[in-house]
């Protein structure tokens, strides 16, 4: 295990990447100043270890925290302290970042949340330790962790380390240090066991190209035409039947929906329910017709509601002998781009890959 190497308050110690960043004197230590972004160490690059830091805040809405493995300012492992969700579930959470996209809404229950009641205007310390795809998280308490991450999402990768305050309050942060180790001498939690993989979880899609949701305005049905000139990629879903688009592509200007595909192959005709989960918006087309759309943006319901990703909605699907295709449109605002899908287990069903050159059958 390598030395504590100490990080100065110092700006040409930090590559910066926020909207507000700098060195400033706060309650009573030099200290960075963080608001809408991270910032890194500059020269630093750690597959496993540790980092270490006081942090402060005030009782602000807030997302502040550390992050680490840092491919660049887009793409990245964080854990943040939310000071306005303060004792609540989601006080704390991980979640893994894809081209800009925090995850929040896909990651979200006791393997990724942990309820803490937040000091404001103190300093606090954090220590997030990390090997291959586990992690410890410490708050406060540094002989027992908090948090025990046993499958982060972004795989094993040599990356920056540093501290993020995202969105509305900023944050400070002091004393920051880290310390570089190999995976057999991280003492990390033991593995759980591995999440139950769902009956007629739908394991991989083929994933358009992002295009406006605007696209799809009023349209009951897709042809060809409507889908002539997409580029497709393959998407394995994870255990629970999650894929996580957006480890594709990022959300652009005019550039938030996607189309998922996948066979649905009967014996006979037949209708066979389907339980779906997305974030933010979804429509459902089978054979080319639309069968469902559904709304989870954040607070779209009531000013509580976070849309959260579930098997929280269901359709029926009328089926034809032979394949039929299944087009999942899902339009992303912010929190979390994804869908997952589960088909009821029944004789005579079987859910096949699309190709990606296979041309896309349309409406019948």
């Amino acid at each position: 295990m390598s030395a504590l190497v100490a990080v100065a308050c110092e700006p040409d110690c930090w590559q910066w990447h926020a909207a507000e960043g700098r060195v400033e004197e706060h309650l009573d230590r030099r200290s960075l100043y963080l608001k809408g972004g991270i910032a890194t160490v500059a020269g630093a690059r750690l597959t496993d270890g540790w980092i270490e830091f006081d942090i402060a805040f005030a009782r602000e809405r807030g997302f502040v925290g550390g992050v680490w493995r840092v491919q660049d300012p887009g793409n990245y492992e964080e854990f943040y302290l939310r000071p306005h969700q303060s004792g609540n579930p989601d006080a704390t959470q991980y979640t893994p970042v894809f081209h800009g996209l925090l995850s929040w809404q896909l990651y979200h229950g006791p393997r990724y949340t942990v309820p803490i009641a937040h000091r404001f205007d103190e300093w606090i310390r954090v220590r997030i330790a990390f090997a291959g795809l586990r992690a410890e998280i410490y708050v406060d308490d540094m002989a027992r962790p908090a948090l025990a991450i046993d499958e982060l999402k972004r795989g094993v990768a040599p990356g920056g380390v540093g501290v993020a305050a995202l969105d509305f309050a900023p944050a400070w942060f002091s004393n920051f240090s880290y310390g570089e180790s190999a995976e057999s001498d991280a003492p990390l939690p033991a593995r759980r066991q591995p999440e139950p993989v769902p009956d007629g979880v739908i394991a991989s899609w083929q994933v358009s190209d992002a295009f406006a949701e605007s696209v799809l305005e009023g349209k009951t049905s897709l042809g060809a035409a409507d889908l002539a000139g997409r580029r497709w990629t393959r998407l394995a879903t994870e255990r629970s039947g999650l894929a996580n688009l957006a480890r594709i592509q990022g959300v652009r200007l005019r550039g938030n929906t996607v189309l998922a595909r996948a066979v649905i192959v009967a014996d006979r005709d037949r209708v066979a329910r389907l339980d779906l989960g997305f974030s933010d918006r979804v429509r459902v087309y089978l054979n080319g017709r639309l069968l469902f759309w559904g709304d989870d943006t954040f607070q779209s319901r009531d000013y509580r509601f976070l849309g959260s990703i579930g098997y929280f909605d269901a359709l029926y699907l009328p089926l034809t002998p032979g394949a039929n295709e299944l087009l999942l449109a899902v339009s992303e605002d912010q929190g979390g781009w994804g869908l997952q899908a589960k088909l009821e287990s029944l004789p005579g069903l079987s859910v096949e890959e699309a190709e990606a050159e296979q041309a896309p059958r349309g409406s019948r």
